[in-house]
C-alpha cells in the first residue's frame, strides 16, 4: 500500500514510520528543519507499542506536495495541527486528479467537514486517536499513553466505506491497534469532551493529565466543562456515546485518566516550544459554537482566554 502523511510531527511520523517498518511504501511531507535530519539517519519509535525502526531508504521524506506530485497514493494521513487543514486541503487539491482517499487523524472538530468540502464524503475519512505522542529526539518518537485504540470511519453514521477496512488493517497490523467505527462523528465528540477537559487546563496550570484528576478544585473545573461542551454539542444536533455529562464523568475519570495519566498535554507542549495551539478547535470551538447555538460556555471562554494569552506571549 502507498501512503502519504501530509504534516507529519509526533503523530504522523510515528504512524508513517510504524507502516513503513511492516514494509508499506510511506512518504511523509515534514517541515524543511526536519528533512535533512530524517533522510539522514531515518526514522525510529519506542514506547507502549514496542520498538520500531525504519532506515531513511526505505521512506520518503519531503518538504512539498510538489516533491511527490507524480507518485501514486492509495490513502492520505492529515496529521497537520487543525488550524493548518484548510492549508493542507489546498496543497493536496494540487494531486487531486489522483483516486486515494484523505483520513483526518487530528485533533478538534471540523477538521472532517472541511476535507469533505474540497473532496467529497466519498473520499473521506476521519480518526479518532487519544494516544500520547512526543518527539522525544530528532528521528525517535516516544508513544507514550493510550486510552483506546484508534478508530477510523466514514462520515455517514451506520455505514462502514469500502475504504476504511484497508486502512485499519494495514495500521493495526502493523502495530497500533485500529479498529472500524460506524460512528465516527460520535467519536470525534467524545475525544472533544476529553480534550477540552484536559488539554487547556493542564496546559494553563503546567501539569499532567493525573494531576488534574487527583485535585478536588480542577476536577470541578473539569466538570463544569465536560457539562458546557456536552450542551452544546446536544444544541449543534450531535451525539456522543453518554446519555448525559454525569454519565461520561464516570467513564472519564475510572478509565480515561488513569489510562493517560502521566500524560503532558500537547497544548502545553505547543506553548514550551513557542508555537501555536490548538485552542480554536478544542475549547475555542465550543465557545464559538455556544454563541451560535444560545448555550452559555463561560469555563471554556476563560480558559480559551487564558491559552490564547499564553500562546501571544510565547509564540517566536
Amino acid at each position: 500500500m502507498r501512503i502519504l502523511v501530509f504534516g507529519a510531527g509526533a503523530v504522523g511520523q510515528a504512524v508513517g514510520c510504524i507502516l513503513a517498518a511492516d514494509g508499506h511504501n510511506v512518504d511523509l511531507i515534514v517541515r524543511e528543519r526536519f528533512t535533512e535530519t530524517l533522510r539522514a539517519h531515518g526514522l525510529a519509535v519506542t514506547g507502549i507499542f514496542g520498538d520500531y525502526k525504519v532506515e531513511s531508504e526505505n521512506i520518503g521524506v519531503y518538504s512539498d506536495i510538489t516533491d511527490v506530485i507524480r507518485n501514486r497514493y492509495d490513502y492520505v494521513l492529515i496529521t497537520t495541527k487543525s488550524y493548518d487543514t484548510g492549508a493542507a486541503v489546498t496543497e493536496l487539491e494540487k494531486i487531486s486528479s489522483q483516486n486515494f482517499t484523505i483520513v483526518s487523524m487530528q485533533n478538534g472538530c471540523g477538521n472532517l467537514e472541511t476535507i469533505i468540502g474540497r473532496f467529497r464524503e466519498a473520499r473521506s475519512l476521519g480518526a479518532r486517536i487519544i494516544t500520547g505522542f512526543e518527539i522525544e529526539s530528532p528521528c525517535l518518537v516516544r508513544i507514550t499513553v493510550s486510552a483506546d485504540d484508534i478508530h477510523i470511519g466514514g462520515f455517514k453514521e451506520g455505514a462502514i466505506p469500502t475504504t476504511v477496512p484497508p486502512i485499519v488493517e494495514a495500521i493495526n497490523n502493523a502495530g497500533l491497534p485500529c479498529v472500524t467505527t460506524l460512528f465516527i462523528k460520535r467519536d470525534l465528540f467524545a475525544k472533544l469532551l476529553y480534550n477540552c477537559a484536559l488539554n487547556p487546563l493542564g496546559a494553563a496550570l503546567g501539569v499532567h493529565y493525573g494531576a488534574l484528576g487527583d485535585d478536588p478544585d480542577t476536577r470541578e473545573i473539569m466538570n463544569i466543562t465536560i457539562r458546557e461542551v456536552f450542551a452544546v454539542i446536544e444544541a449543534m444536533g450531535g451525539k456522543t456515546h453518554w446519555d448525559h455529562a454525569e454519565e461520561y464523568q464516570t467513564f472519564f475519570y475510572e478509565k480515561q485518566i488513569p489510562a493517560t495519566y502521566n500524560h503532558r498535554p500537547s497544548m502545553l507542549q505547543d506553548l514550551e516550544m513557542g508555537k501555536r495551539t490548538e485552542v480554536e478547535a478544542l475549547t475555542g470551538y465550543v465557545s464559538l459554537h455556544g454563541r451560535l447555538y444560545g448555550v452559555l460556555t463561560p469555563v471554556c471562554d476563560t480558559l480559551s482566554n487564558i491559552i490564547r494569552f499564553k500562546e501571544g506571549n510565547s509564540i517566536k
